[in-house]
């Protein structure tokens, strides 16, 4: 199924933003069971609202339902909170505080100050819209909005994430550049690599280790026991896009990519998204590279016929070195590339065990 065919899906941000229009339009009408929102892209989507109750002569609270359509993640059917308390003013003022289940900023480098809730500015963007709105539609002037933005189950949701590597401490941080979750888009995930960077350089550290995931993250903090948890990046699968954000950094200065040996030769190849959908491809390259190297028709065969790169790398290592070699110089190469020459690059690939197989500075 291609991403054109899937649901597309809003942000925390957005949920808050109706919420918050939600509960305000309360004040003023019968409560709404959907509203609609207005996405920074000018787009327009209707959004149900899961309850809306009055908790004092001046305060509404109401809660929506996140739905990340069809690229599902950590916060997908969470329970995003808005409680809207309106008073009189001199003229109209909004202030946005976070609530339970809403993190707090605790180091610099991201998108707000210290000690700021964990509501991006595109959501705060959001709920600013929502508020003029209302105010509009029932010519509304001179009030005070204090909005309290809450997530029910943010503390445990926040333990499924990086946010207390980042310094996000307490909750869930409010996301969303534009308020839309396209399918496949990884928005999320490109955001975190993004704030990662941006904590590690503003701590100062000049060297980041790259890793596609929690296992090799593992072991490569294993390995480089001396380095601060803040250089220990999850890239996931964007090979390029990680690099491509890290270069635009002038405090860095150097990328220690540590990978297993399935993601080693796809990286080898030039891919700039490491899916495991081009692992046919993969092995039909490997194979090439190993007889043009090793003269080895044999050991081309055999990896050809290989059911995964793990099974494969059991006949190359560690008897073949210069196949290895061979890909961790072509990881290199590419990920100078990515950088724009404008970062030092080490590569080390581990074995399965997580046992350093290559290393190449």
């Amino acid at each position: 199924m291609s991403s054109k065919t899937l649901k597309k899906g809003f942000t925390t941000g957005a949920a808050a933003a109706a919420a918050v229009k939600a509960a305000l339009i309360s004040f003023f009408s019968n409560k709404p069971k959907s509203i609609e929102i207005r996405f920074l892209t000018g787009e327009k989507k209707q959004i149900d609202i899961q309850t809306i109750k009055k908790i004092a002569q001046n305060q509404y609270e109401a809660l929506v339902i996140k739905d990340a359509g069809d690229d599902p993640d950590i916060t997908h059917k969470a329970q995003i909170g808005a409680r809207v308390t309106l008073s009189d003013a001199n003229d109209s003022q909004i202030n946005i505080i976070g609530g339970k289940g809403v993190g707090t900023i605790t180091k610099p480098g991201l998108e707000l100050p210290v000690g700021e809730p964990a509501i991006n500015p595109g959501p705060r963007t959001m709920i600013q819209n929502s508020v003029a709105e209302v105010f509009n539609l029932f010519n509304i002037k001179n009030k005070q909005v204090d909005i309290e933005i809450f997530v029910p189950k943010g503390e445990a949701l926040a333990k499924k994430t990086l946010n207390g590597r980042l310094g996000i401490l307490g909750g869930i941080s409010i996301l969303g550049t534009t308020g839309i979750v396209t399918p496949m888009s990884h928005h999320a995930y490109i955001a975190t690599i993004k704030a990662g960077i941006s904590v590690a350089e503003a701590k100062g550290l000049e060297t980041l280790l790259f890793t596609t995931g929690r296992r090799s993250e593992r072991f490569a903090m294993g390995i480089f026991k001396s380095f601060e948890e803040e250089a220990f990046i999850q890239t996931g699968d964007f090979f390029k896009a990680s690099l491509d954000m890290a270069r635009l950094y002038p405090g860095l200065k150097r990328i220690i990519y540590t990978v297993f040996f399935g993601k080693a030769v796809k990286m080898a190849l030039g891919f700039e998204h490491t899916h495991a959908a081009k692992s046919e491809l993969t092995l039909k390259k490997l194979a090439e590279w190993a007889v043009d190297i090793t003269g080895n028709q044999k050991l081309e065969k055999q990896i050809a016929s290989a059911n995964t790169a793990r099974h494969a790398f059991s006949f190359i290592y560690p008897k073949y070195p210069d196949l290895i070699f061979y890909v961790g110089k072509k990881i290199k190469a590419t990920a100078q590339k990515f950088s724009h020459g404008k970062l030092e690059i080490r590569v080390i690939i581990l074995d399965f065990d997580g046992e350093v197989a290559f290393d190449l500075t």
